[in-house]
């Protein structure tokens, strides 16, 4: 189940509150084993094996929530997930594993034994997750935020966190859906781009990737070019976008786009960025880049309402 983006409810009886956190969502199978599966359907166990002894479990249970993984000051760090993501070299995984640690912050329950829960309301999913005891070491059920929306989100970004989730308490759980039962305030603005191409750089950047070329689906499934991400980058996410985009390259663009020097990709990558505002001509002002987003597909990618608290 995906949240929208919206503002904060005006009725705070009707709602819960948790961090909105930032990172990569799995659903769980806990049997003898643990099976980790990812919003675009990939199975991810094996890029998280510190996560593995969450299992057995008897009965078996499936969950929702967002791997992360924790700085020093208690936020959570989405660049420091991505060398993991796409790591699948046993010996590389452990040591990666043993340098930035990963949680699974778990947030609902969505069947246990043979029983199914996703048409349950909210509140008493969440009841019942919470009476599974998860906490290891590497696993947690994070606790609900209580207070007014406002405080709470004032609170969430005094403490550096990238928003809140606000899920109505009798709202069932509806996979693969985005609904506004689940609305999501960010501190931040951010935007998910299907990556078109790339402009070769200059200067220190001569011979690499200078900038990446945006696009999103706009209303009527119409992929649309919203400009170019230059910052944000180290040299080594440039040279590892180099090796993943270089495959994709095509002669015409994906997009209609006036943009000279270009080399055009197949829009099959996506990545994440964050922003100032979306301009007049739908292009994104100030856009820095975050991270690929290899959870997501590009079908996935549209717009996001630009709302702020």
């Amino acid at each position: 189940m995906l949240a929208i983006a919206g503002v904060l409810p005006d009725d705070d009886a009707r709602w819960s509150y948790e961090v909105k956190f930032d990172g990569i969502r799995a659903i769980g199978y806990i049997d003898r084993d643990l099976r980790l599966v990812s919003r675009n359907d990939k199975n991810i166990t094996a890029a998280w094996p510190e996560l593995a002894e969450i299992a057995p479990a008897n009965p078996p249970f499936v969950v929702d929530g967002e791997i992360v993984a924790f700085t020093a000051d208690s936020t959570t760090s989405f660049e420091a997930l991505q060398p993991r993501m796409h790591q699948r070299n046993p010996v590389m995984i452990r040591a990666l594993a043993a340098a930035t640690p990963a949680t699974y912050m778990i947030f609902d329950l969505l069947h246990i034994s043979d029983r199914p829960l996703i048409g349950l309301p909210y509140l008493q999913r969440r009841q019942m997750l919470e009476q599974l005891g998860l906490r290891g070491p590497h696993w947690q059920v994070p606790s609900r935020l209580t207070g007014a929306s406002a405080e709470v989100l004032a609170e969430s970004k005094k403490l550096g966190l990238e928003g809140i989730v606000c899920k109505r308490l009798d709202s069932p759980y509806l996979p693969g859906r985005r609904s506004p039962l689940w609305t999501k305030v960010k501190n931040v603005l951010d935007q998910e781009v299907v990556i078109v191409g790339w402009r070769p750089g200059s200067g220190r950047r001569a011979g690499h990737i200078g900038s990446l070329l945006m696009a999103v689906h706009d209303s009527s499934g119409k992929l649309t070019y919203i400009g170019n991400v230059g910052t944000g980058f180290t040299q080594g996410m440039l040279d590892a976008l180099r090796t993943k985009l270089q495959p994709l390259q095509r002669k015409t663009p994906a997009v209609d786009a006036d943009v000279k020097d270009a080399i055009w990709l197949e829009p099959q990558v996506v990545g994440e960025v964050s922003f100032a505002e979306w301009t007049s001509d739908g292009r994104l002002r100030h856009p820095s880049w975050r991270g690929l987003r290899p959870d997501k597909a590009p079908h996935e990618v549209i717009r996001e309402p630009q709302t702020r608290p």
